[in-house]
């Protein structure tokens, strides 16, 4: 059992009122709240140690390089990388996405190849894609779903050719809430020698993620979404793809010689963090990660799944509500409508008690046109919500129901 009031003691942004009402957030596949330890790991740095890395010989950058790699390090092992050298430090899930689609994909897809993403993907994962076919000629995929949320697998083993040259997929939507079969999926492109990048900006911070056993060939997250610190991500790869991938941005760091003539580039990982990095952001990560460590993916999951469960039978009973995306395998993530309310309109009544949900497409417009609709309402749990404030939400849009 979780110690739920502890839990949410360490989260300083819980405790005010929005509207004259105590805040209930949930709106957590947006963004996450962050817990004091990574708000004082961040202030720490630019406090005590504030300084470059990987330059300097003085205390401070000696200090600050450390603490750096000391995430780098707390990276490889929270997705279980094989090396350190195949963990990339970025700005977030969908700079990570764009790195790929401009080294990987400007090199290896020509005129004519296609590249497989599904219905319900992030539109990080469908512009990248779509700008780098427009350039090369080639064309973008789409595995279709079913009404439930859930890629058609059968459907998606036809759209495979010789002409495949990459697969990206969510591995979970941020809309429905469906965990997709990504082994499955990596197990089928592999039998034709296709490379998988896997967006996991929705499954890090609910349940326990290995690379090596999934055999992905990338696979990228943001900071923000796992309790820690905005503008910082991360893109995994297999150490001999991205040994083979050119850099992405030229600058310092990124290079081992450069003269007016030539340049020679750096070793794993280097090779693709170019300039100064968000350094204060990534020391926070390591936090962050220690954090959900601590409390333990297993203890999460749990929870999380039991605020599902209870707020998808309390919905059943809301007159004129339906859910968008009920598959059979979810994260703690609700999609729905209510008939003749607009969702913009439910989430500012909700917001006026405090209630802070997610409204509009969710940047996944594509999934929305599926389901013949121009968005949703979305509510999103995380390991600081209760069964409380999933009641107060309910008794809320009872009320808002009965009103219309």
């Amino acid at each position: 059992m979780l110690d739920l009031e502890k839990i949410r003691k360490d989260f300083p942004i819980l405790n005010q009122e929005v509207n004259g009402f105590p805040l209930i957030y949930l709106d957590n596949a947006a963004t996450s709240q962050k817990p004091q330890v990574v708000i004082d790991a961040l202030n720490e740095y630019y406090i005590g140690y504030n300084s470059n890395v990987h330059r300097g010989a003085h205390t401070l950058a000696d200090k600050a390089t450390g603490k750096f790699e000391d995430t780098r390090t707390a990276v490889k092992e929270f997705i279980n990388a094989s090396s350190t050298e195949e963990v990339i430090l970025t700005k977030g899930t969908t700079e990570a996405i764009n790195l790929v689609a401009n080294t990987y994909g400007r090199q290896n897809i020509k005129e004519g190849d296609e590249v497989i993403i599904s219905t319900m993907e992030h539109h990080s994962n469908i512009v990248p894609w779509q700008m780098i076919c427009e350039e090369k000629g080639a064309k973008v995929k789409v595995m279709p779903i079913n009404d439930n949320g859930e890629i058609i697998f059968e459907e998606f083993q036809k759209l495979i050719s010789p002409k495949t040259k990459l697969i990206s997929v969510v591995h979970v939507s941020n809309v429905l809430g469906t965990i997709n079969d990504v082994e499955k999926i990596i197990e089928e492109a592999h039998r034709h020698n296709i490379p998988v990048l896997i967006d996991g900006a929705q499954s890090s911070p609910h349940f326990n993620v290995d690379v090596q056993k999934m055999d992905c060939d990338f696979y990228v997250f943001s900071s923000h979404k796992v309790y820690g610190p905005t503008g910082m991500g991360v893109l995994y790869g297999k150490k001999a793809i991205l040994e083979e991938m050119p850099p992405f941005l030229g600058g310092g760091e990124m290079i081992k010689e450069v003269t007016f003539e030539k340049t020679t580039f750096n070793d794993l990982p280097f090779k693709f963090e170019a300039g100064t990095p968000n350094i204060g952001d990534t020391i926070a990560l390591k936090t962050a990660l220690d954090y959900v460590n601590e409390i333990g993916k297993d203890n999460i999951a749990r929870h999380e799944e039991e605020l599902l469960e209870y707020c998808t039978a309390a919905f059943q009973d809301i007159k004129r509500l339906k859910i968008i995306g009920t598959a059979k395998k979810k994260v703690s993530v609700i999609s729905f409508l209510i008939d003749g309310i607009h969702p913009f309109d439910l989430g500012m009544m909700l917001d006026a008690k405090g209630i802070a949900i997610r409204t509009g497409h969710h940047c996944a417009q594509p999934l929305m046109n599926r389901f013949g609709i121009d968005g949703t309402a979305r509510a999103s749990f995380a390991v600081y919500n209760t069964k409380e404030e999933i009641d107060q939400m309910v008794e809320s849009i009872h009320k808002i129901v009965a009103r219309f």
